[in-house]
């Protein structure tokens, strides 16, 4: 496993950087950066519960960042983000793959996609562009969104939290 990737660096990043690491790598995992934030919030969850974060600010951290990252990923989606992606597409075969696989899994289910996508690693990231892609309404992408958001938040935290020192194995 690469060293960046490692769950004991990551909680001893957190646990150097605070909020603000679990704030920015939650932010660009959502915005469309493929990155493992699941194991950002599951380290900060870990680290709340030896008491050196916060449980509720660890949560309200990831729920905004994961909001917000989502947020900017449906304004570049909607923005010309449809013609980056098939770029990207061409040239990653990983990109590609999931690509064409998202891209039906939305039209076929349309909304739910965004809530549903926030649980299912590698498609988690292109959720808000592919929204926007597909110009779906702001106000309807924001409440599915939220929604999602809550939910995998609220579950990755306590999670974390109650794992203690198991959820290295768990991360891995």
């Amino acid at each position: 496993m690469l060293h960046f990737l490692n769950p004991s660096y990551i909680a001893l990043w957190i646990a150097t950087w605070g909020y603000l690491g679990i704030a920015v790598f939650v932010f660009v995992g959502n915005l469309g950066v493929p990155v493992p934030e699941e194991t950002v919030v599951l380290a900060a969850g870990f680290l709340a519960g030896r008491d050196i974060l916060d449980p509720r600010l660890v949560f309200a951290v990831a729920l905004g960042s994961a909001i917000s990252g989502d947020c900017f990923g449906y304004l570049i989606g909607r923005t010309g983000g449809q013609r980056l992606l098939e770029q990207l597409a061409m040239r990653f075969k990983y990109v590609a793959r999931r690509h064409r696989r998202f891209k039906q899994f939305f039209a076929a289910h349309g909304n739910k996609t965004v809530f549903f996508a926030r649980f299912v690693p590698g498609l988690r990231f292109m959720a808000g562009p592919m929204a926007g892609a597909a110009s779906m309404g702001f106000w309807r992408f924001l409440g599915w969104n939220v929604s999602g958001a809550t939910v995998w938040c609220g579950a990755m935290v306590t999670l974390g939290y109650l794992v203690g020192d198991e959820w290295e194995k768990v991360a891995h």
